[in-house]
């Protein structure tokens, strides 16, 4: 852990808009790591100045005002109180004939919009919009896949001022409706159907049963997005309780008047934001406007010194963050490509495919979808050129210091690897990539400029090389404005700031290294306590599934009913394994010599499948509701709630 794997290059450094920035607002860049931690200090120890250089920096368009931090709290934080601005202005700034978004399918359907025809195409929603009476304030909702008309339309709904917020197709209707009722929708916009492993997936019937459960809506509009994937004649709905249009039909439409952009306050809300639900009811977390422009632009910019020109791509839903973090990079000019569909179809390589053949520069996965191809075997730079990637992103869960190796010897030598996190909570990352430090194995490379990060052992107290609590100390723009109907900010402060008053607590369980890096150990609500010594349940998953037997596992603490835990241990098999003597005792041998014996499992159990969220997250609250005989608090949360009957009554987890 920390060796070494990848440096900028001393042209790199100083040709990057970091260094560009660390210019403008005056700090000199000296010591480790390119000075960068000199920087990071200086924008958390001088925050008013540190974002209102952001603002003129990224060339934000709007007001700034006089004022950039009123009241500074945690929660109720007001940033920029006088400025004025609109999130979509700033996302279509750029036009011409350049692309702008590009569309690609499982199937091997592309399509694109250049930066003037994506304008055209949210000049024309918006018209509609407006003539059905949607105002500033007013929710807009998307049934939809990652496609052209998701992006089209969250724009034109927020060029007007209303709240944007989505859920994949894959969604379940009482998942849709336990996020989509809460914020009564005006327009629900909606598809026929996706595709899915090569097979057509049919969502006329949920939408049919959505639309009648929302009282609020006054309008759908029909997106044929399977339709056009089966290259077949689209249906228009009728058969629903409010008036219903087709996609193509309102693009047909000349709009009378020129583009319009309704400037807003800071706080004016963008979107809503869903949590997973794997504890109750999705909180509907508020984002507002101007936080999350600011945020994303530092980050791509800086963090991730995105250009225009580039191609900028993320594996990603509707119902993710990542879909809504992708999206903003229109701001930096450049063409963001969009997929829709298995990462595996019709191949195994088709995301290396797809690096190759559109030519992306920054291409963004999962840990998981990294660590599966390793367990392929697959060898990029055997069977691909991949010359234009320069940086590769990962989030969703800890990616594994094997995984980091893997990208080094088998995908490229000259990339930059940045592991990221932050979340659906504040739209954005607490640590992420930094273009002028080294990439160090197993480490997320550093905190992100602006954020007070630290880490805190139980008692509150700062701690480095040793893991606690990811906590934040100082208010920053991207915080949720609010909960949605939570008045009294109640649900909102128990979220984040219950454990210690006036500071965010984000609920990862991580060590800030000697470098000051960070390493993720995973959530500390789903940490291990045996003998009253907390572990990480990523300490013992990077080591389990570097077996090859061991395709992926999932692990808890079983209470013994003494006020202690022993560790439990799920695992799914590769096809044609079995989980025999010889195999228990090399996972245990493994984990006893690569770990400590506190996080050597007590029970090993195999499975067939293991519980994820929608956003492919491994949900260990659920498999530990399921082994205490505890209800699952919402399984509509979970991709594949099937398969928790396989965790329910094993007698290898009967207490003696």
């Amino acid at each position: 852990m920390g060796s070494v794997l990848w440096e900028p290059k001393a042209e790199q450094v100083a040709a990057s808009q970091m260094v560009a920035f660390a210019k403008h607002v005056g700090v000199g860049l000296q010591g480790p790591d390119h000075g960068y931690d000199q920087l990071w200090r200086w924008s958390v120890e001088h925050r008013e100045d540190f974002w209102s250089a952001v603002w003129d920096f990224c060339g934000v368009i709007g007001e700034k005002g006089e004022s950039i931090l009123g009241v500074d709290s945690m929660p109720g934080a007001q940033w920029f109180p006088q400025a004025r601005l609109n999130f979509a202005e700033n996302l279509l700034k750029f036009q011409g004939d350049e692309e702008a978004l590009v569309f690609c399918s499982e199937r091997g359907r592309r399509l694109a919009l250049s930066r003037t025809q994506l304008r055209e195409q949210v000049h024309a929603v918006q018209s509609q919009l407006r003539a059905w009476g949607v105002q500033p304030g007013d929710r807009v909702v998307g049934f939809l896949p990652n496609c052209l008309q998701a992006v089209v339309a969250m724009l034109a709904s927020s060029s007007l001022g209303a709240v944007w917020a989505s859920c994949s197709p894959d969604f379940g209707v009482s998942g849709v409706l336990d996020r989509f009722r809460q914020i009564e929708p005006k327009v629900l916009l909606a598809c026929d159907g996706y595709s899915f492993k090569g097979r057509s997936i049919s969502t006329m019937s949920k939408v049919q049963e959505i639309a009648a459960a929302l009282p609020s809506l006054q309008r759908v509009v029909w997106v044929p997005f399977l339709a056009a994937e089966e290259q077949r004649p689209a249906e228009k709905q009728d058969a629903l309780s409010v008036p219903t249009v087709l996609w193509e039909e309102i693009l047909s439409c000349s709009p009378a008047g020129a583009l319009q952009f309704h400037r807003l306050p800071f706080q004016h809300p963008l979107y809503v934001m869903f949590s997973s639900g794997t504890t109750g009811k999705p909180k509907c977390i508020v984002h507002g406007q101007g936080g999350t422009l600011l945020q994303h632009r530092k980050e791509h910019k800086l963090h991730c010194d995105l250009r225009a020109g580039e191609r900028f791509f993320y594996y990603t839903t509707t119902g993710w963050m990542m879909w809504n973090w992708l999206v903003s990079g229109l701001a930096e000019g450049v063409t963001v490509v969009l997929y829709d569909g298995n990462p595996f179809h019709p191949a195994p390589t088709a995301m290396w495919d797809l690096i190759d053949r559109e030519g992306l520069h920054v291409f963004g996965t999962s840990a998981k979808f990294l660590d599966a191809c390793k367990k392929q075997g697959l060898k990029p730079k055997q069977s691909h050129e991949l010359g234009s990637l320069r940086l590769i992103l990962s989030t969703g869960s800890p990616l594994v210091a094997e995984s980091f190796d893997w990208v080094y010897q088998e995908v490229k030598q000259d990339v930059q690897l940045a592991s990221i996190t932050g979340g659906t909570d504040l739209l954005s990352c607490f640590a992420l990539g930094c273009p002028i430090a080294p990439v160090r194995r197993g480490e997320l490379q550093k905190r992100g400029l602006g954020m007070a990060v630290e880490v805190w052992a139980g008692n509150g107290v700062s701690v480095v090389e040793q893991a606690g609590e990811l906590v934040c100390t100082q208010s920053f723009p991207s915080m949720p404005t609010e909960f949605w109907n939570d008045p009294q900010n109640q649900r909102y402060h128990q979220a984040y700031y219950a454990t210690f008053p006036g500071v965010w607590r984000h609920g990862d369980w991580v060590e800030l290294t000697k470098n000051q890096g960070l390493i993720v150990f995973g959530r500390s609500d789903a940490t291990l306590n045996p003998g009253g010594v907390r572990i990480g349940t990523a300490e013992i998953y990077r080591q389990v599934e570097q077996i090859d037997d061991i395709e992926e596992a999932v692990v808890i603490g079983q209470d013994t009913g003494d006020g202690d835990q022993r560790v439990v241990l799920f695992v799914r098999l590769r096809p044609g394994a079995i989980l025999s003597q010889a195999l228990e005792d090399q996972i245990r041998q493994t984990i006893r010599q690569q770990a400590t014996p506190r996080h050597v499992p007590a029970v090993i159990c195999a499975v067939d499948d293991i519980p994820r969220t929608r956003s492919g997250k491994i949900s260990e609250i659920a498999v530990r509701d399921v082994v205490h005989q505890r209800p699952v608090a919402n399984t509509e949360a979970l991709a594949n709630p099937e398969v928790l009957g396989q965790f329910r009554n094993r007698p290898e987890l009967a207490l003696p």
